[in-house]
């Protein structure tokens, strides 16, 4: 009798819980946005707001989600007109990407994900939908967007009063390579350029980077894009964040950029015309004596007019003052000045196979005039604002005609 009294209440225990699980359930599948036939569910919506909570969004961050999932269930329906579709190779790729930008293995980013409350599947579709979106786009609207000269001309004359231009924030890693380790260099850079994880980069800035950033794993502040070669600036905005460039080989170096942001910065617009620079030779290369000479260089002077002072008496060798175009400017030398703001100096170099040390200074960046600004960068530009504002557009559209209900 009391076994059979015991079942029972176990019985009505273990009903009232499936009852409870069930309901809580139900709750979490309850709909509460419709984008015509396309519901969303309190579960999306409140795991959207724990992704949003995790990437430390600003703002209304309920409001912020209803308004992202109710733009993907519009950008679903008309990528589903047109059977636009994302093979699961790809999307792991994406995925392994996006976790990488965290400094972080995919594993490991789905941890954190699970720790804070955020579903994988949750990241699945937010990172599906934006790739697939972004190709879409570009495959869509591609041809529509034309370019006339007149437009780039335009463009360029209004730049003279612009007040942004883009700034990056990259790590480096210069690796030695004189001729008898060349070979080894070469494999190590080779290593490094496959990285995607910053703390991966750091810890090989620390252990084989010959600059001082070297104690700070290679990190640099926010610098304009301008302020780099050419040649390496082009390679560099290439650079989604996290991705490293190949392999660039200096004199006696390999030099390797990480990036780390990007951003909207306001400064003049112009491209450097020419950079006018000094380097003062010191004897002895980057032993003590040489290191100690550069530093008391650095305590006497403020601006390049002061290294004449300091190179009387000596031969007329001794200085160098030079204006010169950045794509002249060899690479080595570019890549310091890049660092440098006017009056800054940099003795990171040598030459004479390391006997002589290179005191660098900068003494000005001269602003371009528009008729040096590169006018496929500006179209390029062009493009890609034209490209975002039709896909904005469309999306308006497709809200407008959609059927939403709170």
């Amino acid at each position: 009798m009391l076994r059979s009294r015991f079942m029972a209440a176990v019985a009505v225990a273990l009903f009232g819980t499936c009852v409870a699980t069930n309901a809580v359930a139900q709750g979490q599948l309850t709909p509460v946005i419709t984008v015509d036939d396309r519901v969303i569910t309190q579960y999306e919506l409140t795991q959207r707001i724990r992704l949003l909570e995790l990437f430390r969004t600003p703002g209304d961050l309920n409001e912020a989600a209803r308004n992202a999932l109710i733009d993907d269930r519009l950008k679903q329906q008309e990528m589903a007109r047109f059977d636009v579709t994302i093979s699961d190779d790809v999307l792991q790729q994406e995925l392994e990407a996006f976790a990488q930008r965290a400094n972080m293995t995919l594993p490991q980013f789905t941890q954190v994900l699970a720790q804070n409350g955020v579903d994988f599947g949750t990241l699945r579709d937010f990172v599906g939908i934006s790739v697939l979106w972004r190709d879409y786009v570009r495959a869509r609207f591609r041809r529509q967007v034309t370019i006339t000269d007149s437009d780039v001309e335009r463009a360029i004359a209004q730049r003279g009063n612009a007040r942004s231009q883009l700034e990056v924030l990259l790590s480096e890693i210069i690796i030695a390579a004189p001729p008898d380790r060349a070979a080894q260099a070469r494999q190590v850079a080779e290593q490094i350029s496959r990285m995607r994880s910053f703390a991966e980069f750091e810890a090989a800035a620390r252990q084989v980077s010959a600059l001082p950033s070297r104690e700070d794993g290679g990190r640099l502040g926010w610098l304009p894009l301008d302020n780099y070669p050419p040649q390496i600036g082009a390679i560099i905005v290439d650079l989604e964040p996290g991705e490293v460039t190949e392999p660039i080989e200096i004199p006696n170096g390999i030099a390797l950029f990480q990036l780390r942001g990007t951003r909207e910065a306001l400064r003049p617009a112009q491209a450097p015309v020419s950079l006018e620079y000094a380097a003062y030779y010191i004897p002895g290369g980057k032993s003590d004596a040489g290191l100690r000479a550069a530093a008391t260089v650095s305590d006497q002077v403020d601006t390049c007019d002061d290294l004449y002072g300091v190179a009387r008496n000596q031969p007329v060798e001794a200085l160098d003052r030079l204006t010169v175009a950045p794509s002249e400017i060899p690479d080595e030398i570019a890549l310091e000045l890049a660092r440098l703001d006017p009056g800054e100096v940099s003795y990171n170099l040598t030459r004479d196979n390391g006997d002589t040390l290179v005191f660098l200074m900068l003494c000005a960046r001269n602003t371009a005039d528009a008729d040096t600004i590169d006018p496929a960068a500006v179209r390029q530009q062009i493009f890609s604002q034209r490209l975002t504002a039709l896909a904005d557009a469309l999306l308006e559209d497709l809200r407008a005609s959609a059927v939403i209900r709170p």
